[in-house]
């Protein structure tokens, strides 16, 4: 095997960089050694591998539960308007649920450019403020994306009719969705802030910024709803001010701390910069697969929902009982796929090849056990399930009888979650969107609504679709990462990518 075209001396150890989190010598040894060293020929790899296990899942966990109090904040905004009446709550249900689709998801996807550069640059770029001028740009390209989707918004109501959806319905949710623009750009704030600190280990600064705000929300939603003329738009009035919060909450903790003070990634406003067109095209070349990845996975998962409605009161209810409980769950793959981006990425830009690749195999094997704990529990309980949610026995046997598909979910849901925050991490977002739109759209969803509907197999039928669809798309990308990956060729690209941007950054200050 020919040398690397990057020298193995100028290898750094594992995560050595960053002062926020912390490694053992083992785990550096084994990682940051020359090419023609393994793992196996370590003294104790069993050891690493525990210990990079151990370490992974701590760095999941404060994602996790970032995550579940991020949606948290729409769901309490739908249990109190709710008490308004079942219009209103339809209402609120159906324009957070598009406002996703098509706005948060922009935010989601749009970040994962950041996974990529941010992480690479914090451990491989020629200076540490790199990571705040992807930073800035990341916020700028985002907010700009956001001006089609508000559009959108603004004139959604001849969209809805077109698709058959009710005036009354279509009327209200144009203007809730109006009221919620003024919050977009704070959501994509603080998704972008959020990423920024992950990028270099500080993964518990967003979960504690939403403990904060999540009562505060609450409060909000009730005081706009029930105590003010607003009534039903209170909702996306309390909602954008929550996310602006979130935004400036996070700003002011990020310049306080000292793990990001000591890690001193951040250079100030650079605009002429954080402006350079070569590299604004880079971002969008990573952005973009990125929002479409995000956006495939989850416009698949509201068509089973409206699939779901057209098959009667019964097989809804019980879906909604379903997809309420999976969005809880998926916050862990999503925990983990975000802990493996950043790892992944920051050990590319480290230049260690080998701790890479074994931190995207430890990752997959951290998903599949901890998807398999999940799928035990749903097993043993899928009988009693449902009556958490309803005292309806039909509804409930129902949920039992779809609970071992949404089980077995569970285990591709970890590992499509790992692998494409593997995929992330090296850039290679585009893979991730081109499994979503062949297992979702050509795959999955005919296949479901076929069985579904022309088989009698109802419910159930959907959620075969939908567990294929997930095995394909876990199974091929870890396919992709295992056996379709060329480690060093992958720190090769970082080296160039960060050599770009300090070219760019030299060039903008000599002209300057």
């Amino acid at each position: 095997m020919s040398d690397p075209p990057y020298s193995p001396r100028e290898r750094t150890p594992l995560l050595a960089n960053i002062p926020a989190l912390e490694y053992s010598p083992t785990i550096i040894e084994a990682t940051s050694s020359s090419s023609s060293t393994t793992l196996l020929e370590h003294p104790d790899p069993e050891g690493v591998i525990r210990q990079l296990f151990a370490s992974l899942l701590w760095d999941s966990i404060p994602v996790i539960l970032s995550y579940i109090l991020q949606n948290s904040i729409q769901t309490a905004s739908i249990v109190i308007v709710g008490r308004l009446g079942p219009n209103e709550l339809s209402v609120a249900a159906f324009s957070l649920m598009l406002a996703f689709v098509t706005g948060w998801c922009v935010a989601l996807g749009g970040t994962t450019a950041l996974d990529t550069l941010g992480s690479q640059s914090f451990t491989g770029g020629s200076r540490k403020t790199d990571l705040s001028i992807h930073f800035q740009r990341c916020v700028i390209i985002l907010w700009t994306l956001l001006i089609p989707v508000c559009l959108l918004w603004a004139f959604i109501e001849p969209v809805l009719l077109a698709f058959g959806q009710p005036a009354p319905l279509s009327r209200d949710v144009q203007r809730f969705l109006r009221v919620l623009i003024i919050g977009a750009p704070g959501y994509v704030g603080f998704e972008s802030l959020k990423k920024y600190l992950q990028c270099q280990g500080i993964m518990g600064a967003s979960t504690t910024i939403l403990i904060i705000v999540f009562p505060i929300n609450i409060a909000l939603n009730i005081f706009f709803v029930h105590y003010t003329p607003l009534g039903l738009l209170g909702s996306p009035y309390a909602v954008s001010v929550t996310y602006w919060l979130c935004f400036i909450f996070l700003g002011i903790l990020t310049s306080f701390s000292s793990a990001h003070q000591r890690n001193g990634t951040w250079g100030g406003l650079q605009v002429s910069t954080v402006l350079d067109l070569g590299s604004c095209l880079e971002f969008l070349k990573l952005a973009l697969p990125g929002i479409l990845m995000v956006g495939t996975e989850w416009a698949a998962f509201e068509i089973v929902a409206l699939a779901a409605g057209r098959l009667g009161e019964i097989p809804l209810a019980a879906q909604s009982i379903i997809m309420t409980t999976d969005q809880i769950l998926n916050t862990l793959p999503f925990g983990i796929g975000i802990a493996a981006s950043t790892r992944v990425g920051n050990l590319i830009g480290a230049r260690s090849p080998s701790g890479a690749k074994i931190a995207a195999h430890t990752s997959a094997l951290l998903s599949v056990v901890v998807g398999s704990a999940v799928m035990s529990v749903l097993l043993a309980s899928k009988d009693i399930y449902g009556f958490l949610f309803s005292d309806d026995a039909d509804v409930a046997n129902l949920v039992g009888k779809v609970m071992p598909l949404v089980a077995s979910f569970q285990v591709a849901d970890g590992l499509a979650g790992s692998c494409g925050g593997v995929l992330r991490g090296q850039g290679r977002q585009h893979l991730g969107a081109i499994f979503n739109i062949i297992a979702y759209y050509i795959l999955a969803l005919p296949m479901g609504i076929t069985m579904a509907f022309k088989y009698d197999l109802g419910l159930q039928g959907l959620w075969i679709g939908q567990v294929i669809a997930l095995f394909l798309v876990g199974l091929g990308e870890y396919c992709v990462v295992w056996l379709g990956t060329d480690w060093d060729k992958e720190v090769q690209k970082s080296v160039e990518r960060n050599k770009k941007d300090a070219s760019s950054s030299s060039a903008l200050s000599l002209t300057h």
